[in-house]
């Protein structure tokens, strides 16, 4: 495994030696708490002779979760012993990122595998209004359309948050069954949105509100879709809401009801919750997160299916108000890492050992890459990928591919090649050595002129490549 320190390219491989020099061992760059990961070996691949039976896919996604939320990842106060087993099972992520700092640019980049400004429906931050504009249109290839034309059943529960109805829907870029909202969030009780409407489909058809915690709906459904008669490989999306706001736990009917009427009385921000919140409540969200993916794990074990299925749990972004996301910088909606990085666990029993980790950093559309390698998927020649696969790393024991990492705001820029980010949050340049600085504290600018001009180029090349904001 090649140092992911340095590269080859440029002013980086003059560095090499230097940097080489001073680097701190992979496994001391910040793994969780001191005491989280002392019973986890290094990731290495288990290569396997033939191609083997194609997997079960269950994406899981949770919504604001912040970089130290999971106790696996360091909480000190939240319990997350089902999201922990996952991570024991399979492999850890130090370094996993998401492809945006908000919601929906996130989801874009999942669902198409390619950078969120590649698309309209990737510009806004997020996606709020209901247009023609702001969604994936029918015409683009998804991670969904493109494994099902090779056979895969495809489902989607949870958040959708890739356009509104009537322009935009899952059944229209590649799911077969859809269940869950179209927006951003919702009340958890009642299913109202910040549009001032309630927003619970299945399909492109509104269901009825049976009342119940939405977590728990979530969870119910994709249980459902475990449990039943597969005659072909299944891709479940599995996108829950929580711990987004509202700051509403189970049991918090009345906080609810309160927010609801301010929603239909005209008071859409209301859904915001600026005025609510707590860190018990927050804890009881996440807590109630982690029994329900456990629920749906435990489906996938009972039914047999657990062994040939490949997991991936990890958050459209980094936390909000009340997350831990020590010792990282920033939260949602910001470049810093804590805006950006978030736990990621990957599960494959069939091909990959248990308690590893890697450190590696891997980004949303890098999964979407490694799924349809994994599925024996061609992406489309029209729509290339942006994301890199890590099926060679994974399952042969390939170098991780080494590439740079690109975010974009309308406010911001960031770019990391190895263990440099270079990241522009106003209007001067800063550059941070991530891997024993991951707190972004230790300015190098002036230290590094010449790499940071470097990164600053490839970041104006790429972004020159997408969509403009204006």
């Amino acid at each position: 495994m090649t140092d992911r320190g340095t590269t080859r390219r440029g002013v980086f491989g003059a560095l090499a030696g230097a940097a080489a020099a001073t680097a701190l061992p992979a496994e001391a760059a910040f793994a969780g708490s001191p005491d989280k990961g002392q019973d986890e070996k290094p990731f290495a691949a288990t290569t396997a002779k033939g191609k083997g039976k194609r997997p079960n896919i269950l994406f899981i996604l949770a919504d604001d979760l912040g970089w130290a939320d999971l106790s696996s990842y360091g909480s000190p106060d939240i319990a997350t012993p089902n999201l922990d087993r996952l991570a024991k099972s399979g492999v850890r992520f130090t370094q996993g990122y998401s492809a945006g700092a908000v919601c929906s640019p996130t989801r874009v980049a999942l669902y198409t595998g390619r950078y969120p400004g590649r698309t309209p429906g990737g510009l806004p931050e997020p996606i709020g209004a209901v247009n023609d504009r702001d969604g994936i249109p029918a015409t683009h290839p998804t991670l969904a359309s493109l494994l099902r034309a090779k056979g895969y059943a495809t489902a989607l529960i949870g958040k959708w948050h890739g356009g509104f109805l009537p322009n935009f829907s899952p059944l229209r870029t590649g799911w077969d069954y859809f269940f869950g909202n179209y927006s951003g969030g919702v009340d958890y009780y009642s299913k109202y949105s910040h549009t001032g409407k309630y927003d619970l489909f299945e399909g492109e058809t509104e269901v009825p509100n049976d009342g119940r915690y939405y977590t728990d709906v979530i969870a119910d459904k994709a249980e459902e879709y475990v449990r039943k008669k597969h005659d072909k490989p299944w891709l479940l999306n599995l996108n829950f809401t929580s711990p987004h706001w509202p700051w509403e736990a189970p049991g918090d009917q009345k906080i609810s009801e309160e927010i609801t009427a301010k929603i239909k009385a005209g008071n859409a921000q209301a859904i915001f919750h600026y005025d609510g919140g707590s860190l018990d409540t927050y804890t009881k969200m996440v807590e109630n997160l982690d029994k329900r993916i456990g629920q749906v794990l435990n489906a996938l074990r009972q039914t047999g299916q657990e062994e040939n299925t490949l997991v991936v749990f990890a958050s459209d972004n980094g936390g909000e108000r009340f997350s831990y996301n020590w010792p990282l910088t920033g939260n949602k909606g910001s470049l810093q890492e804590g805006g950006i990085r978030v736990p990621t666990i990957l599960r494959w029993p069939a091909r990959i050992r248990p308690g590893q980790v890697s450190h590696e950093p891997v980004v949303t559309h890098d999964w979407t890459a490694t799924l349809l390698e994994i599925a024996g998927a061609e992406p489309s020649a029209d729509f290339p990928l942006d994301g890199s696969s890590l099926a060679g790393y994974l399952l042969r024991g390939s170098d991780a591919p080494e590439r740079d990492l690109f975010w974009r705001t309308r406010a911001n820029r960031a770019l990391r090649r190895g263990k440099w980010k270079y990241l522009r949050l106003s209007t001067s340049d800063a550059l941070y050595d991530v891997e024993t600085d991951p707190r972004e504290q230790a300015n190098l600018a002036a230290k590094h002129p010449e790499i940071v001009a470097e990164l600053r180029a490839k970041w104006e090349e790429i972004n020159a490549s997408l969509l403009s904001y204006s």
